[in-house]
């Protein structure tokens, strides 16, 4: 499994060096070492610019729900309960595939 990991995050690291991968397209973080769903929850993934986890209304961060055993991950603002935004539903659907890649391993 965690040979998988390492093959994924070389083979995601140099595709995006190359600029066939989007980073948004990720299923690994290269900054963590991890699956993305496995690290979402970190400050590092809040990016108020690109509103990656971030509520432009609330001026907030998204909250994370991660459950790799039904696969479900969503994100939502503590205050208003909304806060979706593209650039959050790529980093969701990039966590949902990363979960699914972690139990193809």
């Amino acid at each position: 499994m965690i040979a998988n990991l390492i093959a994924t995050l070389v083979e995601e690291d140099l595709a995006e060096d190359d600029g066939v991968l989007a980073p948004d397209d990720r299923l690994t973080c290269h900054v963590h070492g991890r699956w993305i769903h496995q690290c979402v929850s970190s400050p590092v993934h809040v990016n108020p610019v690109t509103r990656h986890r971030w509520c432009r209304g609330c001026d907030a961060e998204l909250g994370v729900v991660v459950d790799e055993l039904a696969g479900v991950v969503a994100m939502r603002c503590p205050r208003c309960g909304r806060g979706g935004s593209a650039a959050t539903a790529r980093l969701i659907a990039a966590c949902r595939a990363s979960i699914e890649a972690r139990r193809a391993a």
